[in-house]
């Protein structure tokens, strides 16, 4: 079977050039808002991960299959719709802390909000610290 490339790998794309082609005003303000709170708390800068992923420090990951690679620690990106949230909580907490969220739509792995001011950014932060640290300490 052939070795398929991850799509989702960090390149030297200017996250700001990116951000400025979101053409939702507020979203845009949304996104470096979210890049600002998302360096401060990850210690990591803005890096692009494919053509439309803002992540923050990485993380080596080996699936059973064998097939592995390297993703963000936390990342977001801004789609049509609303901005998905790339964060790695358990399950329990994850229901817990979305109950508090504020307005927004989930699935398996992602956390859709259409805008900053209809969510919690306290509940953010945490949920942020909650990710980099459960990340790290798989990878240690």
């Amino acid at each position: 079977m052939a070795k398929t490339e991850n799509q989702t790998v960090e390149t030297k794309k200017s996250v700001s050039a990116f951000i400025k082609t979101v053409t939702d005003k507020a979203k845009q303000e949304d996104c470096f808002k979210l890049i600002e709170l998302m360096e401060a708390l990850s210690g990591y800068e803005a890096k692009m991960w494919g053509p439309a992923i803002v992540g923050f420090g990485s993380y080596h990951y080996v699936y059973e299959s064998g097939r592995e690679g390297d993703a963000p620690l936390v990342a977001f990106s801004p789609r049509k719709d609303s901005i998905s949230l790339y964060l790695s909580l358990g399950a329990d907490e994850r229901v817990d802390l979305l109950k508090q969220f504020g307005k927004h739509k989930s699935a398996k792995s992602c956390i859709y909000v259409k805008k900053l001011e209809d969510i919690s950014v306290p509940v953010l932060k945490k949920m942020i610290r909650i990710s980099l640290k459960r990340q790290l300490q798989k990878n240690k």
